[in-house]
């Protein structure tokens, strides 16, 4: 088999064979077939796509092209989620704990971040004494005893993922939903989850921006997923504003735990009971979606889920009387507020330029080797839709340097307000089981 084949056979508009993916994936991961060829191979999928079965074939052989967790000794079915990512996206800290509260075994891989915010860890490791770095022994252990654990990501799961993303990333072909579907679905497989729920975003701060795209790139997951034996399903959710109202790690740790006593944001914890029901659901603790929904509510009420987030922090080495005394969090020296300066209505939150404040106060990464300040970041006062007046804060900024300037003439620009009343975004815009 001759690499230039593949790149003619896909370039002239053809099927190719598993065979023929495995090749070219095997090969590009050794290093005996060079980035030029493969370059070429990536611009005419972008140009020409590929089916359903090019798709199911090229994830497979992506997870085979690294390691693969075991899972088989943690009792019950696991359910993963993913999320596309956004602003302000707490639901893993939140739906980790909820759902384990209720049965399901949460046995989760997370990463750190590179944007707004941190990623999972990030957030996590804002509780003192936390760590992900166990062993899988005592990750399966704690996942059987506790529902609940979560680890750091594998160095070497789908390092032909990793090869593909980085050279796609300086060859102008990111943007290909076969591409963006396999790579994101072979991490999960990989992870060792027997079925998958994923939150693909849509709006401002989401990397889809339009429904019709974000519709696209959901059907293309659920479809390898449940063409590989995954069971899975997707739900559009909105990203046209930062999900809830704390964008910082810290923050948002604080903010997780509101949710899980009952006083979070109404959007945050309406997207968790939405995802929380579709995991329990495929996780035969529920005969319905509606019955998932009410052992989720009843969890928070009674308190199940916030005492599930202690033995998971404390488990780990966290410190979790910051459950109870959310003032142990790392706290920033400065708190601004953000005052409107006129009356009316919040029109617009431009998501991705708010999120982008939040990192110039330090509490994303810029680059990989950037230091993420775990204190910092913001906190909307207001969201769309909600009446303001002159004066009134429209957000609290928490930072740890003095002179903010340009953090306040950014948030300016990018919390718009209008005289007309305007209707929030719709949460959930779509839900997608094949």
């Amino acid at each position: 088999m001759r690499m230039v084949d593949v790149i003619e056979k896909k370039r002239d508009g053809y099927e190719l064979t598993k065979e023929e993916i495995l090749f070219f994936i095997n090969g590009y991961t050794e290093g005996s077939i060079p980035d030029y060829q493969i370059s070429a191979l990536t611009m005419a999928i972008f140009f020409q796509g590929m089916t359903e079965q090019e798709r199911a074939d090229l994830t497979m052989a992506m997870v085979e092209s690294g390691d693969q967790i075991d899972l088989s000794q943690i009792e019950g079915i696991k359910v993963d989620k993913h999320s596309t990512g956004g602003v302000g996206d707490t639901t893993t800290l939140v739906l980790g704990p909820l759902v384990a509260s209720v049965g399901v075994p949460v046995a989760k891989m997370s990463g750190r971040g590179l944007g707004h915010t941190g990623g999972t860890i990030d957030k996590l490791e804002s509780v003192k004494g936390f760590h992900v770095e166990i062993k899988n022994d005592e990750f399966i252990k704690l996942v059987n005893l506790n529902k609940i654990a979560i680890i750091g990501q594998s160095g070497n799961l789908t390092p032909a993922d990793k090869k593909l993303y980085a050279l796609r990333d300086v060859t102008a072909t990111v943007d290909s939903i076969p591409l963006i579907a396999s790579s994101i679905m072979s991490k999960k497989i990989a992870a060792g989850a027997d079925a998958i729920v994923l939150d693909v975003k849509t709006g401002a701060g989401a990397f889809m921006k339009t429904l019709n795209d974000s519709r696209e790139l959901a059907e293309a997951m659920v479809r390898i997923g449940n063409n590989v034996g995954r069971r899975t399903l997707a739900v559009i959710s909105d990203m046209s504003q930062p999900l809830g109202f704390a964008i910082g790690n810290a923050l948002e740790v604080k903010e997780a735990i509101d949710t899980l006593k009952g006083n979070g944001p109404k959007d945050l914890t309406e997207l968790c009971l939405t995802l929380g029901s579709h995991m329990v659901f495929l996780a035969e603790k529920a005969n319905s979606l509606q019955e998932a929904r009410e052992l989720l509510e009843k969890s928070i009420k009674s308190g199940a889920a916030l005492e599930k987030l202690k033995v998971f922090l404390s488990s780990q080495g966290g410190d979790a009387s910051i459950v109870d005394n959310p003032s142990k969090l790392p706290q920033a020296q400065f708190v601004f507020e953000l005052e409107s300066k006129e009356n009316g209505y919040v029109s617009e939150i431009v998501a991705d330029e708010v999120g982008t404040a939040a990192m110039l106060l330090g509490a994303g990464r810029a680059t990989k080797e950037s230091v993420i300040d775990l204190a910092v970041g913001l906190v909307l006062r207001k969201k769309i839709g909600d009446k303001v007046q002159n004066g009134e804060s429209l957000a609290t900024i928490y930072s740890n340097f003095e002179n903010i300037s340009d953090v306040k003439e950014k948030l300016y620009a990018n919390i718009k307000i209008s005289t007309t009343k305007v209707e929030a975004p719709i949460l959930i815009h779509e839900e997608i089981t094949n």
